[in-house]
C-alpha cells in the first residue's frame, strides 16, 4: 500500500518547510512508499485528507503540529463517515510542531527517524476521538476562559511565542469573564457560575498545560473538567498548577471538579468562545454537546 503525506509547511514556525528534505530522506532510507503534498491554506489538510481516503492511500500521514494533525483526523473522519463498513486507514505522525501534543502525550519518538521508523513498524492501537457539535477534536476543547484567551491571543500582533500567550493570559485573568452555565453527563449535572469547562482525551494541551491531567485516549471516556473562581487574584494562584502534570495539579482544588463520561451537554446563559484542537470554532455559542468516539482511530505507535 502506498502512505499519503499530508505537510504543513508552516508548522513549528516554517520549520516543517525546511525540514522537507530530510522527512523525505527519512522516508526512503525507511522503505515507506509514500506521496506527498503539501498544504497552501488553512483546512487544506482536512480536504486533502477526505481525497487520500477516496483515493485508496493508507497509512494517511500528517507531517506538522497539532492542528495539522486535527485538519487531517477530521479529514479522515469525513471521508470515513460516507463508508461506515470500510476500515479505517492506519494514522501516523511525524512532528514538526511547536508544541507537539498529541505526540508527546501519546508516547511517541519526536526524534524525525525514529518517528517515521515507528510508522514503517505499523504497529497500531486504535485510539478513542471525541465531537464536539459535529467536529472531530483528537486532544482537546473547551469553553470559557481558555479559548477566552486564544482570543486575545489571536489579535496580539507585536509579540510571539511564549510571552505572547502570557500576555493574553493575564489581559483575559484581568477581564475575569464569568459565565452561568447548565451541565449535564451521565450520572450527573451542574447548575451555576463557571470560569471554565475544559474537555480533554488527552492531558496536555498547548505545550505546558495539564488541564485534564487524568484523560486517557484509550479508555473510551471523555475527562472534563469544569470549576468557578470568583477572583483574579484566585485564578493567578491556580494557573502554576495546570503546569503540573501530577501531583498538585489544579484539579485538586476544592472547587475544581474533573469529571469522566461518554458525554457532556452545555447550556450557557450568555454566549461563550468555543475552541477545539487550538483552532476557534465559534467566538459565540450557547449549546455544545461533546462526546466520545471510543476506539476509532488506528494510531501507528511505537
Amino acid at each position: 500500500m502506498v502512505a499519503k503525506v499530508i505537510l504543513n509547511p508552516y508548522a513549528g514556525r516554517w520549520q516543517a518547510l525546511n525540514r522537507r528534505e530530510e522527512m523525505v530522506s527519512a522516508l526512503k532510507a525507511s522503505g515507506i512508499d509514500f506521496e506527498l503534498v503539501a498544504t497552501a491554506s488553512p483546512g487544506q489538510g482536512t480536504e486533502l485528507a477526505v481525497q487520500a481516503v477516496h483515493d485508496g492511500f493508507n497509512p494517511i500521514i500528517s507531517a506538522g503540529g497539532d492542528g495539522s494533525i486535527s485538519e487531517v483526523v477530521n479529514g479522515i473522519a469525513q471521508a470515513m463517515q460516507e463508508s461506515e463498513e470500510v476500515p479505517w486507514p492506519s494514522f501516523g505522525i511525524i512532528p514538526l510542531g511547536s508544541a507537539n501534543d498529541l505526540v508527546d502525550n501519546l508516547g511517541l519518538p519526536k526524534d524525525l527517524d525514529k518517528a517515521v521508523g515507528a510508522i514503517a513498524a505499523g504497529v497500531t492501537r486504535m485510539m478513542d476521538l471525541c465531537e464536539v457539535n459535529g467536529r472531530i477534536f483528537d486532544n482537546n476543547a473547551a469553553i470559557g476562559l481558555e479559548p477566552y484567551i486564544t482570543l486575545i491571543q489571536q489579535r496580539i500582533t507585536r509579540l510571539r511565542g511564549t510571552l505572547r500567550y502570557l500576555v493574553a493570559t493575564l489581559r483575559g485573568v484581568v477581564d475575569n469573564p464569568q459565565w452561568e452555565m447548565h451541565l449535564e453527563w451521565q450520572g450527573g449535572h451542574y447548575d451555576g457560575p463557571i470560569t471554565l469547562v475544559t474537555v480533554g482525551n488527552n492531558p496536555r494541551t498547548g505545550g505546558l498545560f495539564y488541564v485534564t491531567p487524568h484523560a486517557n485516549p484509550f479508555d473510551g471516556l471523555l475527562t472534563f473538567v469544569y470549576g468557578f473562581m470568583p477572583t483574579r487574584l484566585q485564578i493567578l494562584r491556580l494557573l502554576p498548577r495546570t503546569m503540573k502534570p501530577g501531583a498538585g495539579n489544579y484539579v485538586e482544588h476544592p472547587d475544581i471538579h474533573e469529571v469522566n463520561s461518554p458525554w457532556l451537554r452545555v447550556h450557557s446563559e450568555k454566549p461563550t468562545p468555543s475552541h477545539a484542537d487550538g483552532e476557534i470554532q465559534s467566538e459565540a455559542i450557547q449549546d455544545l454537546e461533546y462526546r466520545v468516539i471510543p476506539a476509532r482511530l488506528p494510531v501507528l505507535m511505537v
